[in-house]
């Protein structure tokens, strides 16, 4: 049974991803503006217009781009041909002429950036809102637990970009202790990627951090009211075994989800944080693909945004039948 829950929700994963692709392109590639004129830049001359739209195969039929564009995805695909032809390798997410490079190579580089911001910010909101969380509903109805709970409801209602632009303000000008921007690979000088990473950390972990103690308390206070907690603590066991064996047990497979969907929703591009802090990863060359109106890219970047979601997901849904081996046996 488990085997086959892992087939089906790996099966369905995969015809999600290929639904998306195809409705990216169809928003994008048949809309009524050419993309090959949008990539054709200015001036852009008749002869320069056909070779371009020869490259991305949008002078032939609409299914047969569509064909074209899901098999270049899967298997890679060639733009143009004889000497000046260019190969994209799997998954190729298309070419943009604008910066002479596949899309796959150009989100590639960027990566790195995004995965520096996400996980080390996603380390920060798991760890202290998963603690707050706790704290919050061990001291239910005291003031600690309202100081958590009205930070937590501060925290979820601030904008991200307030957030950023007060952290630049603040610890960028005013105390002038803390880096405003820029990244530095972490295999070039670790300590300063941390240095230039810690602003947008925090403040990429406050909103979710929120949302993980507003969770946390919730689920720990209906465990704690169940009969078989009330059984253990009659037993004499202590309140660390008691929370920590029995209470934390039933968070794993909520938290492992929210935490699924928000690492693959970042790791598509965490927009806003990247812009305020001028951090050069995958949501930015989405910024500017928008700006430059690249189509190749934003396209790219969408599906890429779309199948780590997707992803996710999938490893959400996987981690179930091992955290919990009854989700898996039932299906």
């Amino acid at each position: 049974m488990r085997l086959r829950f892992i087939v089906s929700r790996i099966l369905g994963a995969l015809v999600v991803l290929l639904l998306i692709a195809a409705a990216c392109f169809a928003i994008f590639y048949l809309m009524p503006t050419n993309p090959a004129q949008l990539s054709c830049g200015k001036p852009c001359s008749p002869e320069r217009l056909a070779e371009v739209e020869r490259y991305l195969g949008v002078d032939q039929a609409w299914w047969k781009q569509l064909v074209d564009f899901l098999a270049g995805i899967i298997g890679g695909r060639t733009f143009g041909e004889g000497a000046t032809a260019i190969h994209c390798n799997a998954p190729c997410f298309g070419y943009s002429f604008r910066l002479r490079d596949s899309v796959t190579a150009l989100i590639l580089d960027r990566l790195p950036v995004t995965l520096s911001l996400t996980l080390g910010a996603a380390v920060l909101w798991a760890i202290g809102g998963i603690a707050a969380g706790l704290l919050a509903a061990l001291k239910r109805g005291t003031f600690t637990d309202s100081a958590v709970m009205g930070a937590a409801i501060t925290g979820i209602s601030a904008p991200t970009y307030l957030l950023g632009l007060l952290g630049v303000l603040l610890f960028g000008f005013v105390l002038n202790v803390l880096p405003i921007g820029g990244y530095v690979p972490l295999t070039e000088n670790p300590a300063l990627w941390a240095f230039h990473l810690i602003l947008p950390w925090v403040v990429l972990a406050i909103a979710n951090g929120a949302i993980y103690a507003r969770l946390t308390r919730g689920q720990m206070l209906d465990v704690l009211s169940q009969d078989y907690i009330r059984t253990a603590r009659a037993k004499g066991l202590s309140e660390t075994v008691v929370v920590g064996k029995h209470g934390l047990r039933n968070l794993v497979v909520p938290l492992t989800t929210l935490f699924a969907i928000d690492i693959g929703g970042l790791l598509g591009g965490a927009v806003i944080t990247e812009k305020v802090f001028a951090l050069g990863g995958v949501g930015t060359l989405l910024l500017e693909s928008v700006a430059s109106l690249d189509i190749q890219v934003i396209v790219g970047v969408t599906l890429f945004a779309a199948a780590v979601v997707i992803i996710a997901n999938l490893i959400a849904d996987l981690s179930y039948s091992v955290l919990d081996p009854r989700i898996g046996a039932a299906r």
